[in-house]
């Protein structure tokens, strides 16, 4: 059974940092793409960053280019969201999503972080 957990969110003032993290059991992310996805309030869910297998393999939104990075760590087995220069709209639930290939793609889901940006 695959499982996603969620940590690091919070509250922080424009400008500042914060890390997210997510642990995958069940499922080696070494062979696993993954991505962070964020909901805010009324809006739909986004693809905020993407890794494919390797850090040469990224994509991001184009609002966190520069200020976000993702990152695997396979021996921890966990996704990380590094977010500098925060902004009031990057506010929102941040999820971690991993993929799995077996016949066809599967997504699994983490329960949502929420991050929070004001002064």
């Amino acid at each position: 059974q695959v499982q996603l957990v969620e940590s690091g969110g919070g509250l922080v003032q424009p400008g500042g940092s914060l890390t997210l993290s997510c642990t995958v059991s069940g499922l080696p992310l070494s062979t696993s793409p993954v991505s962070w996805y964020r909901q805010a309030p009324g809006k739909e869910r986004e693809l905020v960053a993407a890794m494919r297998y390797t850090a040469d393999s990224t994509n991001y939104l184009s609002s966190v280019k520069g200020r976000f990075t993702i990152s695997k760590d396979n021996a921890e087995n966990a996704v990380h969201l590094q977010m500098n220069s925060l902004k009031v709209e990057d506010t929102a639930v941040y999820f971690c999503n991993v993929k799995r290939f077996a016949t066809k793609w599967y997504d699994y889901w983490g329960q949502g972080t929420l991050v929070t940006v004001s002064s």
